[in-house]
């Protein structure tokens, strides 16, 4: 299997990862509901939960789209896939440290660890799109974290900032399949 092959059977596979994107967005929002509706610590509870969701709902969304929701077996890319979520996972005991003695950096160090996965993914889809979402998240963590944002104004801006690249994830993954047939 190419690369080239390995990528467009993700693409295909995943939507492009724009389902996991608008999940991704959605647990941002509900983070920033609690944030401001609740407390700062319910809303690193909120999306530390959510997060567990979203590749479920991502592949539910992919799916009802008519994608199939996984890529072929043998593709060498889903092991990149893995090897970046488990990095994640590694991460998360970090940024929630971080949150019990400083909780403003939660949420700013949250950007820069998916900011930080979402580079993996240009390699995973063969999109350069996601360097872009990669970094505008990162630099988006860089600038809250020496304002001390608040928690809403954190999971606030990881949800737009990945709401605007969902959509155009979404709307560059219908233009790649109407250029393929």
């Amino acid at each position: 299997m190419t690369v080239a092959h390995a990528q467009s059977d993700m693409r295909q596979g995943y939507y492009s990862g724009a389902t996991g994107i608008l999940a991704s967005a959605l647990a941002w929002f509900v983070a920033a509901g609690v944030a401001l509706l609740a407390s700062p610590e319910k809303a690193v509870w909120a999306l530390l939960v959510g997060g567990v969701f979203i590749h479920p709902v991502g592949l539910l969304l992919c799916k009802l789209l008519g994608s199939r929701g996984g890529h072929e077996k043998g593709n060498p890319l889903g092991l990149l896939a893995g090897a970046s979520t488990f990095w994640l996972i590694f991460c998360l005991p970090i940024a929630y440290l971080l949150s019990t003695r400083q909780p403003s950096l939660f949420f700013p160090a949250m950007l820069l660890i998916i900011g930080g996965r979402y580079l993996v993914f240009a390699t995973l889809y063969g999109m350069r799109l996601y360097w872009v979402l990669g970094l505008a998240l990162a630099g988006t963590g860089m600038v809250l974290a020496p304002l001390n944002a608040t928690a809403f104004a954190g999971a606030l801006a990881g949800a737009v900032v990945e709401a605007v690249f969902g959509i155009i994830c979404l709307a560059s993954h219908r233009q790649w399949v109407r250029s393929a047939r």
